[in-house]
């Protein structure tokens, strides 16, 4: 059997920090349910402490979804923690999510603390919040930047206190996939009680290089992706769950792994968290975008009319789309015409298709898109 990778979603956390978003709690319920069908691992729901609009919707989400982990995210604080806990208490299955930065950047200027400092603030809160689960993930923020020997000595130290999923955040999108998959692998290789927990890889796109980072990282031996649907989150966003989903199963034969997610409902939650949140998707974004399976180019056209997998990696029904699409345009050649009238009923001999493709190309010149309409008056000209 494949390994397994758990998928953890932080649509409702970090994706909602998103500039300009805001949900409401029948929101975050309608994303939950969504996320629980989609079959991920882990919906990590809030920030309890930061507010108590944020504390009650975990704590809403622990009471209401079942079959899946909730995760309250925490900064290394014992009141955090508390607070965390009291939000996670309904939960069948919950999990606290604390840390603290590992880079000297972080530890300098936003910290004030030296690495020995934080080292023992990180074990303390790991300490802590075994008080309350036996389902603790230590986050080490912008270990991108960090130095390596130091984040061996942290994650030796956070296992040994009772962490059992090490998140190694690329926080600032810094990394590229070579270096990220080296950090996840140097990890594994260089501390002695790593097999004691599952690493995780959360990544930031800001050089559009999260999906690879994350991909890269589960060559590294990381067993948990940390994703948003859509890829929405802070600055460029997050990694984007139906990116590294698909990819993992497209590409079984490089990763030999699999998930829990159900792929066919993948474009479904994807078009409910953009209406939910008003954050629209990019037409070519990858996997769900509305061109992801569109075609419009004559050469492309047929080779796909020929045969799907000349042009299209992912089956559109795979990801819960319909069909491809033959778009019609200037570029557009006598196959896709051809297609696309016999899918409308018509049929005509070669000499009058000939003519009706001439006036195709003259109104395809003039617009952007030809559609049906247009075909059934061409074809009475």
């Amino acid at each position: 059997m494949a390994d397994r990778v758990l998928v953890f979603d932080t649509t409702l956390r970090d994706g909602e920090q998103s500039p300009g978003v805001r949900l409401d709690m029948e929101q975050k319920l309608r994303i939950g349910r969504a996320l629980v069908e989609l079959g991920v691992d882990i919906i990590e729901a809030g920030f309890p402490i930061s507010s108590p609009g944020d504390f009650d919707a975990v704590q809403t989400l622990a009471r209401e979804l079942t079959g899946v982990t909730i995760c309250g995210l925490t900064r290394a604080r014992e009141k955090d923690i508390e607070v965390a806990a009291e939000a996670l208490a309904p939960a069948e299955r919950r999990r606290i999510h604390t840390g603290l930065g590992v880079s000297d950047n972080h530890l300098q200027h936003k910290l004030k603390m030296s690495r020995e400092q934080a080292l023992e603030v990180g074990v303390n809160a790991v300490r802590h919040c075994r008080q309350f689960t036996d389902d603790i993930e230590y986050f080490m923020e912008d270990s991108g930047r960090a130095e390596p020997d130091y984040v061996y000595q942290v994650v030796e130290a956070v296992i040994a206190a009772g962490a059992t999923t090490i998140n190694v955040p690329d926080t600032t999108g810094y990394t590229y996939p070579a270096e990220y998959r080296e950090l996840i692998k140097g990890i594994i290789e260089n501390v002695p009680n790593s097999d004691k927990a599952v690493f995780s890889c959360h990544c930031h796109n800001d050089l559009g290089m999260a999906t690879a980072n994350t991909l890269a990282g589960v060559l590294g031996g990381a067993r948990q992706v940390e994703v948003t649907i859509n890829g929405i989150g802070e600055r460029a966003g997050n990694t984007a769950l139906e990116e590294v989903v698909t990819a993992l199963h497209i590409r079984a034969d490089k990763f030999g792994c699999e998930t829990g997610v159900v792929l066919q409902r993948m474009l479904a939650i994807s078009r409910l968290v953009s209406e939910e949140t008003g954050m629209l998707v990019q037409r070519n974004k990858a996997v769900v975008g509305a061109n992801a399976y569109a075609h419009s180019s004559g050469i492309h056209q047929d080779g796909v009319l020929k045969e799907r997998s000349t042009y299209e990696i992912i089956d559109p029904t795979l990801v819960g789309a319909e069909k491809s699409e033959i778009i019609l345009t200037a570029r557009s050649g006598r196959h896709g015409l051809k297609h696309r009238l016999m899918q409308m009923g018509f049929s005509f001999p070669e000499e009058r298709f000939e003519q009706i493709y001439g006036h195709f190309v003259q109104l395809a010149d003039r617009k952007t898109e030809v559609f049906d309409e247009d075909l059934r008056e061409l074809v009475t000209l």
